[in-house]
């Protein structure tokens, strides 16, 4: 008998939005137009559907008499902030297209990102922690000749830009009828570990839907208020948080203008959340927290957890602890909208942290041999692939780098080491380009990362390989221990991983850290790791 292919697709009863984001906006602002849409609890400013939807036109108005055209590229700089989710509306109801820039770059990345994407219009926070953005933007400026424009959040310049807006109702009216759910809407710059970052770039219906189906799959309807401290410049914040939330009526609330564990928790007790966001490290900071059985979290019912693996005894706390029953996984990334897969409200533990879930509606994934491109039985690892409504339109400018992504068949390559189970459900086993190989044995550090976590003197772990004279690579375990716990050594972990490990696996190097290095997404740096032991 033939084994049964790692191929599956998404079906469903509800059929894929043809809206524009204003469009669906304004079918929410219809139906929800006295609910509160949006709470930012650091100005303590609230807006119900109907003022946000006001505001959002408002700021419309003035992009229209800025001159901004449909298909101009129109940058954001930014913290998390309301300003941030007006721009990500008001560029949709003009059908500007919005280019997300990360907030940690440096004069050099946005450099770079103002002249690739041709941005003519920036909006920018005025400065967060060590980030002066005038100053950085002054720096540029002049090698960037096609920005005519920079609007500062929190600055006269964004009253000044608003006050051109009066008189505009009928040019937006006209210019929303222009528009299509395939035009571009967005550009996110996905961050590469060599060379420059490229570009993702995406249609209304690309993230229009991946940011409701998320939200259906945990049940969302106009009664939740979803807490996000993930940033809105990556698809995790603006699409699976804003989108999710508007498309089903239900409020965004930010917490801080970046992520503090305990903002996350006072705004979650304050707003009375019913859904919470994070990557796995956020969950372990908040729970972490000297005081946080002081928070009251009864108001929780679900939430997302992505980016990367949680630990068992991670997710036994959010369930428990923080009341979160219902908390999904997705799995995902920048150039598919981003989620492809993702865990159900009733799925078991076991589900939820040993899987990434199972494919979404309307959407089809497979898994393939990385060097042939045949799909592989069940149970076989290999490269994950998805298809489907949810994949990039390309990589802005570069059909080349889009070619290498992205298949004639519209397959995108993830570039993801995975494994289908009988049942659909996905387990992700690493990067490609992260798997170690020892002697010629392939190690998967998802796997040995789980097994540290057990030990009762790990708070946190990563696993990376580092270069070995021998054996090409060898396993080192970078640890963060549990605070108040002694000292753990090799010996000890080795000791701990003796017989319940295979040798080759079994970690030969460790290195005590306090943090690990991370992306503004919260994803843990192991190239850089990699870099900084490799001697």
């Amino acid at each position: 008998m033939r084994p049964k292919l790692s191929y599956t697709h998404g079906t469903g009863t509800t059929a894929l939005l043809g809206d524009t984001i204003g469009a669906n906006l304004d079918r929410a602002v219809t139906v929800w137009p006295d609910r509160e849409a949006l709470v930012d609890v650091p100005s303590g400013r609230r807006w119900t559907y109907s003022q946000f939807a006001a505001d959002v036109d408002e700021l419309a108005y003035a992009l229209l008499a800025s001159g901004v055209a449909k298909g101009d590229r129109v940058g954001i700089w930014a913290v998390n902030c309301a300003e941030w989710v007006l721009v990500q509306y008001a560029t949709a109801r003009i059908g500007a297209i919005m280019v997300n820039i990360n907030p940690a770059y440096r004069t050099h990345e946005v450099e770079y990102v103002l002249n690739q994407a041709g941005i003519s219009l920036l909006f920018a926070s005025l400065q967060h922690k060590t980030s002066d953005y005038r100053t950085m933007v002054e720096d540029v400026r002049g090698r960037c000749p096609q920005l005519r424009e920079v609007v500062y959040i929190g600055d006269p310049s964004w009253q000044a830009m608003l006050r051109r807006g009066a008189g505009q109702r009928e040019d937006l009216r006209v210019r929303s009828g222009e528009l299509s759910c395939d035009d571009p809407i967005n550009i996110q710059y996905t961050s590469g570990t060599t060379g420059f970052p490229k570009g993702a770039t995406l249609s209304h219906h690309n993230i229009l839907n991946n940011g409701y189906f998320v939200g259906e799959l945990i049940a969302y309807t106009e009664q939740d208020r979803v807490c996000i401290p993930v940033p809105f410049y990556h698809c995790f914040g603006m699409v699976m948080g804003n989108l999710a939330a508007t498309s089903h009526g239900a409020c965004m609330v930010i917490p801080a203008p970046s992520f503090d564990p305990k903002a996350t928790l006072e705004a979650v007790q304050q707003e009375r959340c019913t859904a919470l966001y994070g990557v796995p490290t956020m969950f372990i900071a908040e729970l972490n927290l000297p005081d946080f059985t002081s928070y009251d979290l009864s108001t929780l019912r679900t939430g997302i957890m992505a980016g990367s693996p949680c630990p068992v005894e991670v997710m036994k706390r959010v369930v428990a602890e923080m009341h979160m029953a219902e908390v999904s996984i997705c799995y995902g990334m920048t150039e598919t909208s981003p989620v492809s897969l993702q865990t159900r409200i009733d799925d078991d533990l076991e589900h939820r942290t040993a899987t990434v879930g199972r494919v979404l509606p309307h959407l089809e994934v497979k898994i393939v041999d990385p060097v042939d491109g045949v799909t592989v039985p069940r149970g076989t690892a290999g490269e994950l692939c998805t298809r489907g409504y949810s994949v990039m339109l390309g990589y802005w400018n570069e059909p080349e780098k889009t070619a290498e992504a992205v298949d004639t068949g519209r397959w995108m390559h993830t570039g993801d080491l995975a494994v289908m189970r009988e049942d659909g459900y996905v387990e992700i086993v690493g990067r490609i380009k992260d798997m170690i190989i020892r002697g010629g044995e392939n190690i998967y550090p998802r796997e040995v990362e789980e097994f540290l976590y057990s030990h009762p003197k790990i708070r946190d772990v990563q696993v990376v390989g580092v270069p070995h004279e021998k054996y090409g690579e060898e396993v080192l375990a970078c640890v963060i221990p549990l605070e108040g716990a002694d000292p753990i050594t090799l010996e000890e972990l080795r000791a701990f991983c003796e017989g319940r490990l295979a040798h080759y696996k079994v970690p030969s190097r460790l290195q005590i850290l306090d943090s690990f290095p991370m992306t503004v997404s919260g994803k843990v740096r192991k190239v850089e790791l990699r870099q900084k032991y490799q001697a």
